[in-house]
């Protein structure tokens, strides 16, 4: 079949992607609720993977098992999220924005931006004329995507239960995966679609390539913007004080899992670098612990002073 709009559907999915964004920012703002933003950021990887496979009509099996795996990753993750915020009520992310506009219309622009970069790699194996037999980057992506996405959805319902459970309202959740990285979520969903992006490069030539610019949006968005910085923040604001939740922040790893054993006894500088323990997840770490080690020090310097002059 011939190509609507472009070679690539970039123009394709780039004005399917807003129309769709821009028709829950209508409702959203019109009905003032908040219980369908994720479904619908969620719900647009899945129109835009069948779109493409289906304009394009090739049906290739790499463009069959990609395009199977996103549906799969977006009807999980989105139908989870609604009926999350279906039985909490309302999503506190939202609550500076119900009433503001211009937040919300800002909100909206970025989810889109979001969806359509992200989705990338599968756009361009969907309108590629290309069809290379299977290669090992096809393999170890797909093994790559299933990793990621049992991790992505283990922490969920984890999480989930967690919560669900009355005596442990109140509580930072560190069972499960969560004992080993305080964002398994985001880090089976960082994983997952880099996946995507591997078995995705069999097909690519040329500047295709430069849609390894969806993973690595991803990773940037959930490492610096939307994900882990806004949960680590609020938290620190809801346990700072809590000797047990600074234990727990001390010794688990931000994203990748790690042992408690293993990442407590690392050095700083090495999670700093390796491990993506940036200074920004604790700007806002309530500050008693540190004056508690410097008094500490000091009286230990008072008394050494005494000890010298007696």
């Amino acid at each position: 079949m011939g190509t609507v709009i472009d070679s690539h559907f970039l123009g394709l999915t780039a004005i399917v992607t807003v129309g769709y964004q821009l028709l829950f920012f209508i409702i959203t703002a019109l009905l003032k609720i908040d219980k369908v933003t994720d479904f619908a950021g969620s719900t647009n990887f899945v129109i835009l993977a069948i779109l493409t496979l289906v304009v394009k009509g090739s049906w290739h099996f790499r463009q069959v098992v990609l395009s199977s795996l996103v549906v799969t990753w977006g009807l999980r993750l989105g139908l989870f999220l609604l009926l999350r915020i279906l039985q909490w009520g309302e999503d506190r992310r939202f609550d500076e924005m119900r009433s503001n506009l211009g937040k919300l219309a800002v909100f909206w622009t970025f989810q889109a931006v979001w969806v359509w970069t992200v989705s990338l790699p599968v756009t361009l194996v969907n309108a590629s004329d290309r069809k290379p037999p299977l290669q090992p980057e096809d393999i170890i992506g797909w093994i790559i995507w299933v990793i990621g996405f049992s991790i992505e959805a283990i922490a969920d319902q984890q999480k989930l239960q967690f919560k669900n459970v009355a005596d442990n309202r109140g509580k930072w959740c560190s069972v499960g995966l969560w004992k080993y990285s305080r964002h398994p979520n985001y880090f089976g969903e960082i994983f997952l679609w880099w996946g995507i992006f591997v078995a995705s490069t069999p097909a690519l030539d040329g500047a295709e390539w430069l849609v390894i610019i969806g993973p690595i949006f991803l990773t940037l968005l959930l490492l610096f913007i939307s994900g882990i910085p806004l949960l680590e923040v609020s938290s620190d604001k809801k346990f700072g004080n809590v000797a047990g939740y600074r234990i727990y922040k001390k010794t688990t790893s931000p994203l990748i899992p790690l042992p408690p054993q293993v990442y407590g006894n690392l050095p700083l500088w090495f999670k700093r670098i390796f491990l993506f323990e940036f200074p920004l997840y604790s700007r806002n770490f309530p500050q008693e612990e540190l004056n508690w080690h410097l008094r500490s020090l000091q009286g230990i310097e008072v008394a050494q002073e005494k000890e010298a002059t007696d």
